[in-house]
């Protein structure tokens, strides 16, 4: 799994277009999933987005997905679960502190943003503490919802 997460942030470019092709093609859709209703189809969306993004991204599920503003690398992967950098205990050869043989999933996220146009600027932007009543939800449906308007951003 880990390995595929560093293959993902190294293609982090290829598959920020995926991400935003599928949200336009969710966002096409909107009409009709706004008639199978968001109850229905969240469990079904959740499943396909654990089955994807677990094992592209080592997905945690957390609702609030910021893959395309980090470079393609989760920060829920952190051990501490920072999503607004690293801590002060990355090691110098830019390993975890916490898990010393796994790269710092910042580290990562800076090499991924490098890759993907305007990556370092949304890198940069202060992400929302994780609403855990959103974990298990899929993020997608969400993210569709908010570029409607039909969703507060928090």
């Amino acid at each position: 799994m880990y390995r595929v997460r560093l293959w993902s942030v190294r293609h982090a470019r290829g598959l920020n277009r995926v991400y935003r092709l599928l949200e336009d093609i969710l966002t096409a859709l909107r009409p009709l999933m706004r008639r199978v209703g968001d109850e229905r189809l969240e469990r079904p969306m959740a499943m396909l987005e654990r089955g994807t993004k677990g094992f592209l991204f080592d997905c945690k599920m957390c609702g609030q997905c910021v893959l395309s503003s980090t470079g393609m690398s989760c920060p829920m992967n952190c051990p501490k679960q920072l999503r607004n950098g690293p801590c002060g205990g990355v090691r110098a050869d830019g390993n975890c502190e916490v898990l010393p043989d796994m790269k710092c999933v910042w580290v990562a996220a800076w090499e991924g943003s490098q890759r993907i146009p305007d990556g370092v600027v949304s890198l940069q932007k202060v992400q929302f503490a994780v609403d855990r009543r959103l974990e298990g939800r899929s993020s997608w449906l969400r993210a569709v919802r908010q570029r409607l308007g039909e969703e507060s951003a928090r």
